[in-house]
């Protein structure tokens, strides 16, 4: 949480630390700026001292917005360090953080670096500022940086927000469900009014309009059918139409407009009916998803959890990224990850990670699956968690996991 930031930095003797980036979106800055919807900006924090949020003057109003200390970088000098630097502005970036580091009183120490920018400018910042800033020592954190470890946990205005997130989720994917139901079938496709074939694109589509009506955005959902469904990441064929008894892995992972907090969940379908194949794996996944939640316990290593749906995996005669570590089909993923800003953070849920513990504030994914490609299908189910205050793992994803859509039109009328 926010709240551990100075816990933290002093676990890590850092006296201060700087996220800073380009325009692209940065959840360490979205983080700790509270959500400040700027395109520039850097916020300088001392340990046990309140943040500062320094931004280009065209960003003031929004920046203010965050509750921080906001000073432009006008009033801080840039400009002049600019023309000091002969317009070089990696180089008067570096002078410009000496002058703000000055003027929060730190004349010397270590400082942390986080954010999200280029990587060429970020390579040269960085060797710029051991060289015009020897008072500073930069450190780049090689495993789970500070940021990280305090988005680990989230407070009740987060878990607010993942609430308000899940339940518009549900109801997105809801629309699907209903739309796909009341499609009439025609041989294996499905029609839409028209007499039309309804495409992935199409229903992609809808999925998306009912997101944003909903102020949420897509962030490139997975809707993949038949084959293309055994790849655990694949996103599906726009131009693909639907068909009867083909397994559809819908993974919806949706964030507030602009950048924000994501929820996340998959469910498997097939339109009209379930072959046999596919309904005995789908069974499979459901009962491994039952053991994942029976593994659980708060403050137990998260790998524990991977190991006993491997286990079940496995002792169903299926390949898994245990057993084979080059396999490509079976289970060949972790049992899941947290969510948050990040559409991944922590805990890790894997039996490569040993030092994730499930912690009361945790928001995460369960989410076991089988994929066979080549046999031309693949089953996913996923739930969001979060643990409670009691430590108790609660569901923020109740849609109904059927496996099979039933049509309800017959001859292009409700029955």
């Amino acid at each position: 949480m926010k709240s551990d930031i100075d816990r933290l930095m002093r676990e890590r003797k850092l006296d201060a630390i700087i996220v800073t980036g380009g325009e692209e979106f940065n959840s360490a800055r979205y983080y700790l700026s509270n959500g400040a919807q700027i395109t520039h900006g850097s916020v300088f924090k001392l340990r046990d001292k309140p943040a500062l949020l320094v931004c280009s003057r065209m960003e003031l109003e929004e920046a203010q917005k965050s509750g921080l200390n906001v000073k432009t970088d006008v009033e801080l000098g840039y400009y002049d360090r600019l023309k000091e630097a002969e317009s070089d502005a990696i180089r008067a970036a570096a002078l410009h953080w000496s002058d703000i580091l000055r003027h929060l009183g730190l004349q010397e120490g270590r400082i942390g670096l986080y954010g999200t920018w280029q990587i060429n400018k970020t390579i040269a910042l960085y060797q710029v500022l051991r060289a015009e800033l020897p008072a500073y020592v930069f450190v780049v954190e090689e495993k789970a940086t500070l940021i990280e470890a305090a988005m680990l946990t989230k407070d009740a205005d987060e878990i607010a927000r993942l609430r308000w997130v899940a339940e518009r989720s549900n109801q997105a994917m809801a629309v699907a469900w209903e739309t796909i139901a009341n499609l009439r079938a025609e041989g294996d496709y499905l029609l839409d009014d028209a007499g039309g074939r309804v495409t992935i694109g199409a229903i992609k589509g809808l999925v998306r309009r009912e997101l944003m009506a909903r102020g949420l955005e897509d962030t490139n959902m997975i809707f993949a059918q038949g084959r293309d469904a055994g790849f655990p990441h694949s996103r599906g064929e726009a131009d693909m139409p639907l068909r009867l008894g083909q397994s559809i892995v819908f993974d919806l992972f949706p964030r507030e407009m602009g950048g924000g907090y994501h929820h996340d969940m998959t469910r498997t379908w097939c339109v009209g009916y379930a072959p046999p194949e596919i309904k005995a794996a789908y069974d499979t996944v459901i009962k491994a998803f039952d053991v994942a939640v029976e593994a659980y316990g708060l403050n137990k290593p998260t790998h524990l959890m991977q190991e006993a749906v491997l286990d079940f995996f496995e002792a169903a005669g299926h390949p898994t990224a245990r057993s084979d570590s080059g396999a490509m089909e079976g289970y060949i993923h972790s049992a899941g990850h947290g969510v948050g800003i990040e559409i991944h953070e922590g805990p890790s849920i894997s039996h490569l990670r040993h030092d994730d513990s499930f912690q009361i504030g945790n928001v995460l994914t369960i989410e076991p699956g089988l994929y066979y490609p080549e046999r031309g299908y693949g089953v996913r189910v996923e739930d969001l968690f979060i643990i409670d205050e009691n430590g108790e793992l609660v569901s923020l994803t109740p849609f109904r996991k059927d496996l099979v859509i039933p049509l309800k039109r017959a001859d292009g009328q409700p029955q």
